[in-house]
């Protein structure tokens, strides 16, 4: 499977007793499908899939496979502390016909590369998919280092990066010696590096509200190669990168940006509270003035 374009972390939208709000969820679909997103992952950090249970996960993956509908590939992350229970979302993710599975490492273990390696070698086993990578050791304190990905070369399917480090001697070491695993960008404020150093795609939350824009720095500098107009668009989109990731709010921004464009997202579940007015507020000015921007620099309505 190649990984091109705009993926996002679907939202899990609740009601204020923290119940799925399936109609909130299907518009959400429906939306980022209009606006022209090219795949859509459940039951990623942004799905806020740590504060479910094994039973809402397997029907959110059911649910998401309906509403989709084959119109976009659908990827179902599996991240767990178990590996066990990492393979047994693999197999439900196949089971509703995923298109590929994001692994990440196990947070809190603390694995070595070694130990990473066979933790995602185990998952690819019972699912036999495409599967996306997901370095993020801001969230699980360890790098997929060289170690786990020369041992995950003995599986093709073993196809893409999400690289979500922000360390760009990664980025460079990736994109060199590893050019057969696919980077996709997984830190929003290096997207416009990413593209330059060869990534085909972007797993960006701020996509869920702000699909438009996210869209329009892919085909800028992905498929236009115009990295002068890409930077005028990312300069743009800086401000809102910061408030994402200021403050410990990111999934409660998310979930508000959605709400901005009329679909309400609802709360984040416990223990995250959402914004209070005053960080309500600053992005919604901060969306405003980003949309008007990419609006004059690309000549479309956003």
């Amino acid at each position: 499977m190649k990984f091109e374009g705009i993926y996002t972390p679907l939202v899990a939208p609740f009601y204020d007793d923290y119940t799925l709000n399936k109609d909130a969820m299907e518009r959400t679909v429906n939306m980022l499908i209009e606006a022209g997103v090219h795949g859509i992952i459940v039951a990623g950090t942004t799905g806020e899939y740590y504060a479910m249970s094994k039973k809402e996960r397997v029907f959110l993956m059911g649910l998401a496979k309906e509403m989709i509908n084959g119109r976009l590939p659908m990827i179902i992350g599996t991240g767990a502390m178990r590996t066990e229970d990492s393979i047994e979302y693999a197999k439900a993710a196949k089971d509703h016909g995923a298109d590929a599975i994001l692994v990440a490492t196990p947070p809190y273990a603390y694995p070595t590369g070694r130990e990473i390696a066979l933790h995602a070698l185990a998952i690819d086993r019972a699912a036999n998919l495409p599967v996306m990578l997901y370095n993020y050791p801001g969230r699980m304190s360890v790098n997929m280092d060289e170690d786990t990905l020369d041992r995950l070369g003995r599986s093709a399917n073993f196809c893409a990066i999400k690289e979500s480090s922000g360390d760009p001697n990664r980025l460079h070491m990736l994109a060199r010696d590893y050019p057969h695993i696919a980077l996709s960008c997984g830190m929003d404020d290096q997207a416009l590096e990413f593209f330059a150093w060869g990534a085909r795609s972007w797993v960006c939350a701020g996509s869920n509200f702000a699909p438009e824009a996210h869209i329009a720095l892919y085909q800028a500098c992905a498929i236009e190669g115009d990295f002068s107009k890409g930077r005028a668009i990312m300069s743009a989109m800086l401000p809102l990168m910061r408030v994402l990731e200021q403050g410990g709010k990111f999934v409660q921004c998310i979930k508000y940006g959605l709400t901005l464009r009329g679909i309400d997202a609802g709360p984040p579940r416990r223990p995250l509270h959402p914004l209070n007015k005053d960080d309500k507020r600053i992005l919604e000015e901060v969306v405003r003035t980003m949309n008007k921007t990419i609006s004059n620099i690309t000549g479309a309505a956003i």
